[in-house]
């Protein structure tokens, strides 16, 4: 099987995990924001996205070695062992530590909230490691597996909790919890993990290897996170948590994005490892770039063409706000988007550092742009701050990444496709009919123009498998 191929392969098995979890939150997103005052949907949101700057803090991204590691080894069933136990046993002692203190520094919230809260950051966490385990082994279908049941169940629970039984943030925070749970038994017995865990295979050497490859992602996950999350935590202090709600529901079309091109990143991450070794690796990463340009151009398109229609069905309540917000925000998940990729380049040469050190320049330069801009932009300030952190960290791997991999970039087209999506996104803003009839008629053609010669090759493959089956 060819890379092109593994990595299609890899991507659409991947997609099915990331589409079929959107698909569901986009059933309980009307739900939620009509269902939850505004300060219960602003603190809702802020309890599931502080899970994501926890984990990094308590396993010291441990699992990420784990998923690189473990490509390495995929014959090597002792050594494969070794690391699961050392991986699983570390981020499930020094989490249950970590929660004992979470529990005690939440006093001002009810015992039921905080054991809720801690229950979900457990198993979340626990789950998160497992399935960087499944990754690393090359199980692409069981991944998808847990991370589609997760959203699903999570969907059915908010249904039955939040809308019919009106539970409010307690019942919200059952549904998260319970979704966590059900997705970690389908791991644990699927992937059949408790099998490879062998206490007798603990080691300080393997665990110190683990963590000197995994340490310097932390400060990369917790500038991640105040890339993703720190605009939240200045509104709230600054305007309130009204603001965290609106700028919470204008992010969630443009998450639908950043959602789908991260099945394509995590295929990718294990495609460009495995790459690095053929002898026509610096070709291959820069065909790969200049076609994923081309894609992520034309998805980004076509989601803007759609986004009046989807903000209008999805997001219910007060929140007409959000919706000018969302232009900036298309636009900062592409060159997430782009940074991405470049980043898989990062990890195929275990190069850890460079990751952290862009990730924090870019974090630092969208906590400033926030600071000096919330009393004058208020909203905007934050949806601003994101589009420049993440247009910088882009830019700046594109340099950064040749240092130590020769790739070659064709910048008409990057800017081309860039002045083409600036141009989509203001004529979005202007929220006008006749625009958004103009818009969806220019992005149908751009979309279906710069990948023209991809759409070509599948139907010709398509025509080849019909002709071989006649």
């Amino acid at each position: 099987m060819s890379r092109e191929t593994s990595l299609a392969k890899n991507t659409f098995i991947m997609t099915i995990g990331t589409v079929l979890p959107k698909v569901s939150y986009l059933v309980t997103l009307p739900i939620v924001t009509a269902k939850l005052t505004k300060a219960e949907y602003g603190t809702y949101d802020l309890i599931a996205t502080m899970v994501s700057l926890f984990l990094p803090v308590v396993s010291l991204q441990v699992q990420a070695a784990a998923f690189r590691f473990l490509i390495d080894c995929k014959d090597n069933e002792k050594e494969k062992n070794s690391i699961i136990t050392n991986v699983v046993t570390f981020v499930t002692v020094t989490s249950l530590i970590a929660l004992i203190i979470l529990y005690f520094a939440l006093l001002q919230l009810s015992p039921a909230i905080r054991i809720l809260i801690c229950a979900y950051f457990f198993t979340d966490i626990l789950l998160r490691t497992l399935v960087q385990v499944v990754r690393g082994l090359s199980n692409p279908v069981l991944y998808s597996l847990c991370t589609s049941v997760q959203p699903i169940v999570n969907m059915l629970l908010v249904v039955v909790l939040v809308y019919f039984i009106g539970g409010g943030l307690e019942g919200a925070l059952v549904a998260m919890t319970g979704s966590t749970v059900a997705a970690l038994a389908i791991v644990l017995v699927r992937g059949k993990i408790l099998a490879g865990i062998d206490l007798k295979l603990l080691s300080k050497d393997t665990l110190k290897e683990l963590i000197d490859y995994s340490w310097p992602m932390i400060p990369n996950s917790l500038s991640l996170w105040l890339l993703r999350y720190s605009d939240r935590l200045v509104l709230i202090s600054y305007i309130g948590i009204n603001a965290n709600a609106i700028y919470s529901a204008a992010n969630q079309i443009p998450s639908i994005y950043s959602l789908a091109n991260s099945a394509f990143t995590q295929a990718w991450q294990e495609n460009a490892s495995v790459s690095l070794k053929e002898d026509d690796a610096a070709e291959y990463y820069g065909n790969m770039f200049d076609n994923i340009l081309r894609i992520l151009s034309g998805i980004l398109a076509m989601l803007i063409v759609v986004t009046p229609v989807l903000f209008m069905f999805l997001i219910r309540g007060h929140y007409s706000e959000a919706y000018y917000q969302m232009p900036l925000l298309l636009l900062a998940m592409f060159f997430s988007s782009i940074s991405s990729f470049l980043g898989g380049i990062y990890v195929a040469h275990k190069k850890t550092k460079n990751v952290g050190i862009t990730t924090i320049i870019a974090a630092v330069l969208n906590v400033l742009i926030d600071l000096v801009l919330i009393k004058r932009l208020e909203i905007y300030a934050a949806s601003i701050s994101t589009l420049s952190a993440y247009l910088f960290l882009s830019v700046y791997r594109m340099q950064n990444v040749r240092r130590f991999q020769e790739i070659k970039y064709r910048y008409a087209n990057i800017c081309g496709c860039v002045a083409v999506l600036v141009g989509m996104c203001i004529l979005l803003w202007f929220h006008n009919v006749y625009l958004n009839i103009l818009n969806f008629l220019f992005g149908v053609i751009f979309a279906l123009y710069i990948n023209k010669e991809l759409i070509r090759k599948i139907f010709a493959m398509l025509k080849n498998r019909i002709r071989k089956k006649g």
